[in-house]
């Protein structure tokens, strides 16, 4: 079981520690506090980072020649509190010689059906998409 911790820093600032201590500031967006990152958008942040690990570690051993490699990970909330988020889409951008499609789409699926524990869970709450852009390299 993992656990980390959030410490209060100051006003509406907070620094987050992950189990190997690892740190994130976070904080609310006004100009008094803007310090940090919002908590809201770290779970975006999660979801990309779970991911893209899967992504980049299954093309691996799939053989792919990745060389550029990003996720735009974009939310859209409820107006009202708690602003839960109601849509979530991933833009999944690689570069490399030769990628496969069928290969980087089969990645992908495996990620978001069977390892990434961020998107299972919030795909029990919120309806998640996903679009791929492939270039070639050169």
């Amino acid at each position: 079981m993992g656990t980390v911790r959030v410490k209060w820093l100051e006003k509406l600032q907070f620094v987050g520690v992950d189990s190997s201590r690892h740190s994130v500031v976070m904080s609310s967006q006004d100009e008094e506090n803007a310090i940090g990152m919002k908590p809201s958008e770290l779970l975006l942040v999660a979801l990309g980072g779970c991911t893209a690990y899967d992504v980049v570690n299954i093309l691996t051993k799939k053989r792919q020649q990745l060389t550029a490699f990003e996720i735009e990970v974009s939310g859209e909330q409820e107006p009202e509190p708690p602003w839960t988020f109601r849509r979530i889409h991933l833009t999944y951008r690689l570069r490399g010689c030769g990628l496969s499609e069928k290969a980087v789409r089969e990645a992908i699926e495996l990620s978001k059906t069977k390892y990434c524990s961020v998107g299972a869970t919030l795909a029990c709450a919120v309806e998640i998409g996903y679009d791929v852009v492939i270039e070639e390299e050169g």
